[in-house]
């Protein structure tokens, strides 16, 4: 129900009709996220959209990032006009339902060979927890630069009326007074369960002129996976598979860091927006801690970081959600959290671990821009 409504209102959005729309994209966090079909029915069949193919396209929290990349493949080479995109989660609702069978998180399925409850690593913030613990050991980086993160995000949801913690300010003597779930990580560490959908249609350049609202354009992308490195290197867990992506995205775009107006990081964690920062380029690997501490990624900081609250207080629709807040910067539609002049927005996609627990993971990079 959620995709399909998700899916209608992104039609209407785009001035276009059911019957414009030939190709369809189901975004699902398969091939490493343990996530398994919940539905027999889909959104192209409730809303008779009469597409030339449909399949699904994802892995881990990468789902606009990999859907980009399938979709303009199919318009590059003329076989499709419109290509919809839907992603959709229950997870809020599945986690309640686990709550009331005594367990605790998000519903997840056990794959074969996962290390698993035997050794404590029941959830994502398990394998997740050692990338900040490392970071901490070898840097000196504290929980209350972590929690730095969160508040910098919480105050971009509360400029955002449609964010989950809209409404609800965060301190850092908020954060650190968190329980701990796993440490280092406080309870404010970690991303938001959610329920919902995100839908979002691509086309050529010649078709978008013509649509109602002022287009944007993907104009670069990456690709890269920490497993081609050896998993069990200890630098793995204070980097993430970023340069190789960065620099495939930034040479397609033609752009530099420095040229960058607002930047969508993946943050299922606090401690993967800072190994971004540090990976990106925007301070030295071990300053990361110190530089969210100054206030960077906060509003009025040098790089607006995660604009409409991110996965920490906003909603976790995996890289849905930055993708649609860059979107809605370079729209200029962002309201009171508007980045002045938006004309180059990133957004990025992380996980679906190869080895776990090992963070053998994905990395996207998207630019997207105006021009």
């Amino acid at each position: 129900m959620m995709a399909a409504e998700a899916a209608r209102r992104a039609i209407a959005d785009a001035g276009l009709s059911i019957s414009d729309i030939d190709g369809a994209l189901d975004l699902r966090r398969s091939g490493g996220g343990g996530d398994r079909a919940t539905y027999t029915d889909v959104f192209t069949r409730v809303l008779g959209i009469p597409a030339n193919f449909y399949f699904t396209v994802g892995r881990g929290g990468t789902l606009a990032g990999l859907a980009v990349a399938v979709a303009t493949s199919f318009l590059d080479h003329g076989q499709a006009k419109y290509i919809l995109c839907v992603g959709a989660v229950d997870d809020l609702t599945k986690a309640e339902q686990a709550k009331a069978q005594g367990h605790r998180g998000m519903n997840h399925v056990e794959k074969e060979g996962y290390w698993g409850k035997a050794l404590g690593d029941l959830r994502a913030v398990s394998h997740h927890s050692w990338m900040a613990a490392r970071h901490m050991a070898e840097f000196g980086t504290t929980s209350r630069q972590l929690g730095a993160i969160s508040v910098a995000e919480r105050a971009w949801a509360n400029m955002n009326p449609e964010a989950r913690m809209y409404g609800r300010p965060m301190t850092i003597e908020d954060h650190q007074n968190s329980p701990w779930v796993v440490e280092p990580y406080h309870l404010f560490d970690i991303s938001l369960i959610s329920d919902g959908a995100v839908a979002f249609i691509l086309t050529t350049e010649d078709r978008a002129k013509d649509r109602p609202h002022r287009p944007v354009h993907v104009l670069g992308q990456g690709f890269a996976e920490l497993a081609a490195k050896m998993w069990w290197k200890k630098t793995n867990y204070i980097q993430m598979a970023v340069k190789p992506a960065r620099d495939m995205a930034f040479e397609q775009a033609g752009i530099q860091l420095k040229d960058i107006d607002c930047a969508q990081l993946y943050d299922c964690f606090t401690g993967e927006v800072l190994i971004q920062l540090e990976d990106y380029g925007w301070c030295e690997k071990g300053d990361g801690g110190p530089f969210v501490e100054a206030g960077n990624t906060a509003p009025g900081g040098t790089i607006p970081v995660n604009t409409g609250g991110g996965l920490l207080s906003n909603k976790h629709l995996g890289d849905l959600v930055g993708f649609t807040e860059a979107v809605t910067q370079l729209r200029g539609t962002a309201g009171e959290r508007q980045v002045p002049d938006c004309e180059i927005a990133i957004t990025t996609g992380h996980g679906g671990e190869l080895v776990s627990p090992g963070m053998c993971s994905i990395h996207t990079t998207t630019v997207l821009g105006t021009v």
